[in-house]
């Protein structure tokens, strides 16, 4: 049996999955929210009332459970469910709000002998996993690139609470800057530049540099004041691959400027959520390989993403 906490949109792609893949699954929500989908996606049962009210009625543990609550909320959740004795947990991405919370629930996995993976489900894409087979023919990548550009004039507009808005950096660009050092490798070193500000969240621009444990350069910029999207470039001595968009793969070859799509099979991407079906099946199967593990997490944010952010 699996738990999905949580009954919105992304909880209901899980239980898509989860049906797809033939295993048992219960929800659990505040409320009744989308009960009619996911009983029709293949629920074995959809429980209101929330997580500790479930809880304290000492149901049978789970073998597994997955977080896809709103992002104020996924820390606490993911700490009631350890303490209640879960052992391998699925949390969406970036497992907290604000990033403090993280700290006191890698202490408690550690404790409790649990394994806590952050859904960072780029890493499951097809054209990710085109790229790296391309990567690995040429012998790595020797540098990359990448811009986590958000539309500031849009965010502003939508129905988030404060702490949302001031760690939107956490919440949301962290997805494109966590694919760009999953193939380009840890960095060793960083120099971080930010200036300007929104009415919702300072600074506005960033820009920044570096080299990887795997000896490759890097730099970044974003500009939430500006047009511009997600991308993330990499180079090897004989490619430039593009994700741009970052579902897709375009490739340059040494010697020319034309710039090819690369053909890939994406048909899981297009029947679910792009690299949800395949980041599900391997945390259903125990192969944590790809993921994200929460103490690998707690160290990108504190040596990586606090610097890309401060003033």
């Amino acid at each position: 049996m699996i738990w999905i906490i949580g009954t919105g949109t992304i909880a209901l792609e899980y239980a898509k999955i989860l049906n797809q893949l033939g295993h048992e699954f219960i929800a659990v929500g505040r409320s009744g929210k989308n009960a009619d989908e996911f009983i029709e996606a293949g629920a074995k049962e959809v429980v209101s009332g929330g997580l500790n009210n479930y809880l304290a009625a000492s149901p049978t543990t789970p073998q597994k459970v997955i977080v896809a609550t709103n992002v104020d909320q996924l820390a606490e959740v993911t700490v009631s469910l350890l303490n209640f004795g879960i052992k391998d947990i699925l949390v969406e991405k970036p497992g907290f709000c604000r990033p403090e919370e993280i700290t006191p629930v890698v202490q408690l996995a550690q404790a409790k002998n649990a394994h806590v993976l952050l859904a960072y489900n780029r890493r499951f894409y097809s054209s990710v996993l085109a790229a790296e087979k391309i990567i690995k023919e040429d012998g790595g990548i020797t540098s990359f690139n990448f811009e986590f550009t958000e539309w500031g004039h849009v965010i502003e507009t939508l129905d988030y609470s404060h702490n949302i808005f001031n760690n939107w950096f956490f919440a949301n660009s962290s997805h494109v800057v966590d694919l760009a050092f999953f193939l380009g490798g840890e960095p060793q070193e960083i120099s971080c530049f930010s200036a300007g500000e929104l009415s919702w969240h300072k600074p506005a621009v960033f820009s920044g540099a570096g080299i990887t444990n795997k000896g490759a350069l890097f730099s970044y910029q974003a500009n939430w004041n500006a047009p511009g999207r997600w991308v993330v470039e990499v180079l090897t001595t004989k490619h430039r691959l593009y994700f741009k968009p970052m579902e897709t793969l375009q490739i340059q070859e040494k010697g020319s400027v034309a710039i090819k799509p690369v053909e890939i099979d994406n048909q899981l991407d297009i029947d679910f959520k792009p690299g949800f079906y395949l980041q599900t099946k391997a945390f259903v199967e125990g192969d944590y390989g790809r993921f994200c593990m929460v103490e690998e997490h707690v160290k990108h944010v504190n040596a990586i993403y606090k610097k890309i952010v401060e003033e």
